[in-house]
Parts: C-alpha cells; sequence; structure tokens
C-alpha cells in the first residue's frame, strides 16, 4: 500500500478520481489499492473520508452512465468488447444477461462484488431498454455500498497503524511483492485458461461456408441458436431451420438431440465462447458430432447468408 498512499499525497481526491474513472472504464487498473489508501489516509487526517467517497462514488457513476448509453446505442457489440477485458470471458456474457433477467435492481446493487459482473452491467441494463434514472437509483446504492467498504477498510488499517506504527513499515516491506505475485498469477491463469479454451475451439469449428454447402445440398443439419432470449428482442432473427436452447436446457435434454447428423451450435459471444463450452458439454454427454459455428450469428449475418424470421420472440420483457 506504501506506493498508492505516497501517490495520493501528492495528487489527492483528483488522482482518486482518475484512477476510479479509468477502472470503471474497463482498463485493467485496479482501483481497490488506492481506495484502501484513501481509507488508510483519512484516518490520520491526510484525507477527508467524506470528500473521497464523493470522488470515487462520481467516478464510478461517470463510467457506468457511459456504458448504459453505449449499450443502449450499440448493444452487444459493447458487451463483446467488455468480456475481452472480464476475468471470466467465456460466461462473463450470458451470467450477466441471466441475472440482468431475473433481478435487475438486486444485480445493479452487488455487481461492483462480482468479477466481471460489475463491468457488464451497465451496458447490459442500457441494451434492454432499462429506464436511466432507475438504473441510476440501484447502480447508485450499488456502487456507494461497494466504494464504502473498500474505503472502511482502509480506514480500519489505517487506524490500526496509528495504534502501531510498526505495522505500516511491514506493509511497506511486503505489500509490493505480494501485489507483484497477485498480477502475475491472475495473468499467467488467465493466458493458460484462454489457450485451452481457444485451442479446443480451434480444432472443433464449422466454417459457416461450410454450412451452406450442407444446407443448399439438403444435409441433415441440427442447428442451435443458444442465444439469450434477450438477445433475439433487438434482431428476431435466427439462422435456417434453427431451433432455440439455453445451453443448460440443451444438455438437461440432450436424449432429444439426434445422433446421425451434425449438431451446429453458435451464440454471438467472444470466440463463440458459450457455443465451445456448450459443445464441451455434449462431447462428454456422448455426441460427437456437434461443432461450434466459426464466428457465430454475427459472421453468418455478415456473409448475407438467408435467416429465418422468429414469428413471436418469447423474450423476457423489460419491466419498468
Amino acid at each position: 500500500m506504501a506506493l498508492p498512499i505516497h501517490i495520493l499525497l501528492l495528487y489527492g481526491y483528483l488522482l482518486l478520481f482518475a484512477w476510479v474513472l479509468i477502472e470503471q472504464l474497463g482498463v485493467p487498473m485496479p482501483a481497490t489499492p488506492v481506495l484502501l489508501a484513501a481509507g488508510a489516509l483519512s484516518a490520520g487526517g491526510q484525507l477527508s473520508l467524506p470528500i473521497a467517497l464523493l470522488a470515487a462514488l462520481t467516478a464510478t457513476l461517470t463510467a457506468d452512465s457511459s456504458w448504459f448509453f453505449f449499450g443502449r446505442r450499440y448493444g452487444h457489440y459493447v458487451l463483446r468488447l467488455l468480456c475481452r477485458l472480464s476475468m471470466e470471458p467465456t460466461t462473463c456474457v450470458r451470467r450477466t444477461q441471466e441475472s440482468f433477467g431475473r433481478r435487475r435492481g438486486f444485480m445493479l446493487m452487488f455487481a461492483k462484488f462480482v468479477p466481471g459482473l460489475g463491468l457488464l452491467a451497465p451496458p447490459v441494463a442500457g441494451q434492454n431498454g432499462m429506464r436511466y434514472f432507475s438504473f441510476l437509483f440501484f447502480d447508485g446504492i450499488g456502487a456507494t455500498l461497494w466504494v464504502s467498504v473498500i474505503l472502511a477498510i482502509g480506514r480500519f488499517c489505517g487506524d490500526a497503524i496509528k495504534r502501531d506504527p510498526g505495522l505500516l513499515h511491514w506493509i511497506g516491506r511486503s505489500s509490493g511483492v505480494l501485489l507483484l505475485l497477485a498480477v502475475a498469477g491472475f495473468l499467467v491463469a488467465r493466458i493458460l485458461r484462454r489457450r485451452s479454451v481457444l485451442k479446443k475451439l480451434a480444432a472443433a469449428r464449422l466454417d459457416p461456408l461450410d454450412l451452406k454447402r450442407q444446407l443448399d445440398a439438403g444435409e441433415q443439419v441440427y442447428i442451435v441458436d443458444l442465444r439469450h432470449p434477450l438477445e433475439l428482442l433487438p434482431e428476431p432473427y435466427t439462422l435456417p431451420g434453427a431451433v432455440h436452447f439455453s445451453p443448460e436446457s440443451l444438455a438437461a435434454r440432450h436424449n432429444e438431440i439426434p445422433r446421425d447428423r451434425d449438431i451446429v451450435l453458435y451464440c454471438t459471444c467472444p470466440s463463440e465462447a458459450t457455443a465451445a463450452k456448450t459443445a464441451l458439454t455434449l462431447h462428454k454427454l456422448g455426441i460427437a458430432r456437434v461443432r461450434p459455428l466459426r464466428g457465430g450469428y454475427d459472421e453468418w449475418k455478415r456473409l448475407g447468408f438467408p435467416m429465418d424470421a422468429i414469428p413471436l420472440v418469447t423474450a423476457i420483457q423489460p419491466a419498468e
């Protein structure tokens, strides 16, 4: 914590605002050490705890509001971008959409405490038609809770240091090493996980041109649309003959899936993540001829291939 404390003493609330804003915009610069340092400094009177709370809260709501309006305008393209920055790119889109569909206000109040979810919640809220003032109310509660908890922990540490100044020397010696080890471990784990998923995905993907040739030749292909119901609202179209399943229901009803033809899965996730994960699950259930579609729905649409209109989208309707 020694480095954040030193920087905060030099630049104060402006640095706190900028650091939190940058992190909440998606740049991987953890704001937690800076917020902890601000809380610790408030114990000695170097910073005001209410002003620190206001600066961090303003930065958080500014970033979240920006992502809210970006999500309203650009939809799942924003989610795909943010998922590349998320700690769990293979599950973040669907997990956020499902949480939002079930309990939107509750999710916004506690999203900041869930890795990856806090970054995605604002654009999902914008994409799915939530009113801005409702979003601001619930997101404001969540941001206040998140900032307050971290500042309070920092304040507790600051009080402990005041009672025993020797703790500051110990923290100064060990915090840098612990921080570097944590960052290195996080990066290595993320790289290894992504490499493993991408390797399995590359071996199984089906090119849209190959699928188009199969359909034109009259081959029997079982196509599964894995998109979340919320994604069908702005674009109520699907690939020719596709059936819609959630990944969970598809795995639970795997006995209904034909074994005598190719099973093609598609979604709109980065690197076909949901389709790849579902394909691996079905493989474990004994279904060998299952493949994710390269580029998913977006690539099929970009190539201008035919699609079927969905006459009635039975999706989760946004509540006012």
